[in-house]
């Protein structure tokens, strides 16, 4: 059975809790193939990221097309992008392709260090047309809205205008919000909207939820499942990995994508 073959458009995290790293790791723990074009290499580890070096438009584009004349691909995410003559590019690049894109707007760090300048979240509007799904996060969703959220209330309404906006389904993730409960909310053209509500969990070793969760939907989508289903096994998958994160770093620290398991030992003792 061939895996899905999920590209990751996104920056690489030194720290390897976020970014590229995060994706691939949890392409494979759906048991699909990661491909990746790097846009970005970060210096950073769980306390912040230090220097950014974004990569040319040219040498990203050329790692995609390298992947898709040769091994294809059944669905995509976008991360980090890196600068706005990328983010245009892309948006030409794949306006052609016929396979689910998620885009995670990603514009701040964990740490508060900022990974987009004005010019490069300018040029976000074209993704959020191209893209099955949007997945801000509420200060991602108040910029690409530009008005104040301070409710769940506000956090709906503001992902039904950027759908409505766009034409594409928007995930609003209400992590920031101050409440007892974490909500997140799916916007779809027209008004339909769903919620997925759970419980908090008191940790720091949180970084890298955005990532591991628009590359866990990707995943769903390549092997065809359902908008909401995707999103509803993508949320289950980032919550066990952060109850199984490691512990490492005094900051912002990784989840732990393998869920505290080793599957190769299973087969290795059977071998």
């Amino acid at each position: 059975m061939t895996p899905p073959r999920i590209l990751s458009i996104a920056g690489s995290d030194s720290g390897g809790g976020a970014g590229i790293q995060a994706d691939i790791r949890t392409v494979t723990m759906f048991g699909g193939h990661a491909m990746t074009a790097v846009t970005a290499i970060t210096a950073q580890n769980t306390l912040g990221v230090d220097r950014v070096m974004t990569v040319p438009t040219e040498m990203v584009l050329k790692q995609i097309d390298m992947v898709l004349d040769d091994l294809g691909v059944d669905a995509i995410k976008i991360g980090m992008i890196g600068s706005a003559a990328t983010a245009k590019a892309l948006a030409e690049r794949l306006a052609s392709l016929d396979v689910p894109i998620v885009f995670d707007p990603v514009m701040v760090a964990s740490s508060g260090a900022a990974l987009a300048d004005e010019a490069t979240i300018a040029a976000f509007d074209q993704l959020g047309r191209l893209a099955t799904l949007t997945t801000p996060n509420l200060p991602e969703l108040e910029v690409l809205t530009m008005q104040r959220i301070e409710t769940l209330g506000g956090l709906e309404d503001a992902a039904c205008r950027q759908a409505d906006a766009t034409g594409r389904a928007v995930l609003a993730k209400g992590g920031h919000l101050a409440s007892e409960r974490l909500t997140d909310v799916l916007a779809e053209p027209g008004g339909l909207v769903t919620r997925w509500e759970s419980e908090r969990i008191d940790t720091r070793h949180t970084h890298g939820t955005g990532c591991t969760l628009a590359s866990a939907i990707a995943c769903g989508l390549a092997s065809g499942l359902s908008l909401t289903d995707s999103i509803g096994r993508a949320r289950d998958f980032v919550r066990h990995a952060i109850l199984a994160a490691p512990g490492l770093g005094a900051g912002h620290g990784p989840m732990g994508h393998a869920l505290g398991a080793v599957p190769f030992d299973d087969i290795h003792r059977k071998l």
